[in-house]
């Protein structure tokens, strides 16, 4: 994935043998990839007030990995600014150790794995 946004100017993501989306890189993670991804790192007793400080941060944040200490977060981007994101985590951190975290924008692969199932969840329905 990371070859073809650098090196295409335009793209297709096919599903099942249908053409679901084109556009360049640019566009299609703007027009799909609505979110960040925040990722946290803590002792598995530390989940809970990191999923509460997700959630204050971001009412609409939705979980979407979870194991053993580390958990990922999609953070709509209308509903964060980055600073508070630093900010929350600062917070945090007086309160529980943090290992590691991240805040990433949407790469090119979430973008297909969002289309590819939501495509899918068409098929199945139709």
């Amino acid at each position: 994935m990371e070859e073809a946004e650098h090196l295409c100017d335009r793209l297709g993501i096919f599903v099942d043998g249908n053409l679901q989306c084109v556009g360049n890189p640019k566009e299609l993670k703007a027009r799909y990839g609505g979110s960040y991804v925040f990722t946290m790192t803590t002792s598995s007793d530390n989940e809970e007030e990191v999923e509460h400080m997700v959630q204050r941060l971001s009412p609409n944040a939705n979980r979407i990995y979870h194991i053993s200490g580390t958990q990922k977060f999609e953070l709509p981007k209308e509903e964060v600014r980055i600073a508070d994101v630093f900010q929350a985590v600062e917070k945090g951190k007086s309160k529980f150790t943090v290992y590691a975290w991240g805040l990433a924008d949407t790469t090119l692969e979430d973008v297909f794995i969002k289309v590819a199932r939501t495509a899918q969840a068409f098929n199945v329905l139709s």
